[in-house]
């Protein structure tokens, strides 16, 4: 892993965007990250439905879904706001 990137313990729900929120750092900056619902429950092939699941799903999944934010974040991905979303 390309220590430049390094993420916080930090999840929560993220309602108004369907998706898990989590923090990368990068050069001493915050970086907001979304995984969607939806892209949760493709990579782990369950039915999520539940915030509460996807949050223990998320911990399951958590080296993965890093390592997709940090591909992102290396080519620049960012929205306008300067968020990451994997979806």
């Amino acid at each position: 892993m390309n220590q430049s990137v390094i993420f916080t313990d930090t999840t929560d729900w993220a309602a108004g965007l369907t998706s898990v929120h989590f923090i990368a750092q990068q050069q001493g900056m915050n970086i907001s990250c979304y995984i969607s619902l939806t892209s949760l429950s493709e990579l782990s092939g369950q039915v999520i439905e539940e915030p509460a699941s996807a949050l223990v799903v998320f911990e399951q999944y958590r080296f993965d879904i890093e390592d997709k934010a940090e591909a992102l974040i290396e080519i620049e991905a960012f929205d306008e706001q300067g968020r990451i979303f994997i979806r």
